[in-house]
């Protein structure tokens, strides 16, 4: 759902004689005191603030301005798009008024409350507002956030966390397309105001770049890599440490370089310090795969994903314990959660995430898979709603998929337990009549919260998830 950004106006009042019809009563008190008057507020120019989207947010960054200065805007247009810590969304205005000046271009970050543009009511004020834009302070965005904002903070998070995925979201297809992606048709290209005086500065034909926004539409930072891409020499055979700088150049790294944290790795890196504080312990198993992978092979071609499996043979063990899937948040109680809610490590462009399967015990394979297809579509989009990532109980993170055989995770702040899978490979082993055989299997290692969880119960855990997959009968139903 888009969201709605907070504004605050300077008002300018006059006297008014009308007085509200009363009654007779009303008249008597009236006469002992003076005259009641109304005050008329004129909204005329109109600071946009930097909304809160999620509870965790303390700064935004600008991805791209719908709006140019100047646009007519209409109450619950989308503005402008914002970056949060975890995704980035369109914010709408709450009010009907002309975009008379931005404050903080594409690429700014912003403080949650600072302002970002000044609205104008008509627009003959527009001119008003670019003069109180570059008096002194009046274009300040270091300010500590006005006390409405602070008062409405909780309002916002609270229509953020309640918000429903749209009701129909428009799929966005980059590859195989004959049409451009940031192009209506092939009749126009899409792009923000800034990425196309970007591309005309540094000369850039914005009919040959990708965009990554919303919907492909190109923003600044397209435009910047394609300029970069055009720009690098294309040396012939290097070789040695010349490969590597070339290599180096074409992933657009500038070796030596410092570079800051992207608005999403400055949230993992909170949370990972965060982590810290908790006591944690590691048991780690091994788990046959034979019946798994022959089931996968047999639905694999009806869009089942192994995510997916995995997934739901966690949330099956984890209805048998209880404890495995709870969490402690203030040190001194835990809460049995009610939902078993699989939070699973996607990695994607500048950081990571954790697309949520909420109710994966109620979930039929294939209704699982099709969600998990959805997720990571809109994860890589940085489209998800704050209750598509923040809402996980218990969280998987496979690395199977790379050849990695075994490794520990960090446990994610908020929950009892993560479960770290490895790949699964042939091994040799020993059969139950003693002759020795080959069966593919796959190590586990789950991390927990020693505050709550204890080695009995990630080992009861383990074996439990070791049968379900074991024999994943009960998977398909």
């Amino acid at each position: 759902m888009p969201h709605l950004l907070q504004s605050t106006f300077l008002p300018s009042t006059s006297s008014s004689p009308h007085l509200r019809p009363t009654t007779h009563s009303q008249n008597r008190l009236l006469h002992l005191s003076r005259p009641a008057r109304r005050t008329r507020i004129s909204a005329k120019i109109r600071e946009i603030f930097m909304p809160a989207l999620s509870s965790t947010m303390t700064e935004g960054k600008i991805v791209s301005w719908v709006k140019s200065e100047g646009d007519k805007l209409s109450k619950g247009e989308s503005v402008v798009v914002v970056e949060s810590d975890k995704a980035d969304m369109d914010v709408e205005t709450f009010y009907d008024g002309f975009l008379a000046k931005i404050m903080v271009e594409e690429g700014g970050v912003a403080a949650v409350g600072s302002a970002i543009a000044l609205l104008a009511e008509t627009e003959e004020e527009i001119a008003e507002a670019l003069a109180k834009a570059a008096s002194p302070g009046g274009g300040s965005i270091e300010a500590a956030p006005s006390a409405e904002v602070k008062e409405t903070k909780a309002e916002v998070e609270k229509i953020v966390e309640k918000a429903g995925p749209p009701a129909a979201e428009k799929e966005v297809k980059v590859l195989g397309s004959s049409v451009h992606p940031a192009s209506e048709e092939g009749k126009r290209i899409v792009a923000s105001p800034y990425a196309k005086k970007l591309a005309k500065e540094l000369k850039v034909e914005l009919g040959r770049v990708v965009g990554t926004g919303p919907l492909g539409r190109i923003v600044a930072k397209d435009v910047e890599a394609a300029a970069a891409e055009a720009s690098t020499p294309v040396a012939a055979s290097p070789s040695g440490g010349a490969a590597a700088k070339t290599a180096a150049a074409a992933a657009g790294i500038e070796l030596g370089s410092v570079v800051p944290f992207t608005t999403m790795q400055g949230a993992v890196s909170r949370n990972m310090v965060e982590s810290l504080s908790v006591p944690t312990f590691r048991v780690g198993y091994t788990i046959n795969t034979d019946a798994l992978d022959a089931l996968y092979k047999k639905i694999k071609s009806k869009g089942v994903t192994m995510t997916a499996l995995l997934a739901k043979a966690t949330a099956l063990a984890l209805v048998k314990h209880p404890v495995v899937n709870s969490s402690c948040r203030d040190g001194n109680s835990f809460t049995y959660n009610s939902s078993i809610n699989i939070a699973v490590a996607v990695a994607i462009d500048g950081g990571l995430i954790t697309p949520v399967l909420q109710d994966a015990d109620k979930a039929d394979i294939y209704t699982l898979s099709r969600k998990w297809k959805e997720l990571v579509d809109k994860a890589r989009a940085k489209q998800l709603q704050p209750h598509e990532y923040n809402t996980g109980t218990f969280t998987l993170s496979n690395l199977g998929m790379f050849g990695v055989d075994r490794f520990d995770a960090i446990l994610p702040p908020g929950t009892g337990a993560i479960m770290a899978v490895g790949a699964s490979e042939p091994t040799v082993v020993a059969t139950k009549d003693g002759r020795i055989g080959m069966k593919n299997q796959m190590q586990v290692n789950v991390t927990a919260d020693h505050r709550v969880i204890y080695g009995a119960d990630l080992a009861q855990f383990l074996q439990t998830l070791a049968k379900i997959i074991e024999d994943p009968k009960d998977l398909t139903f």
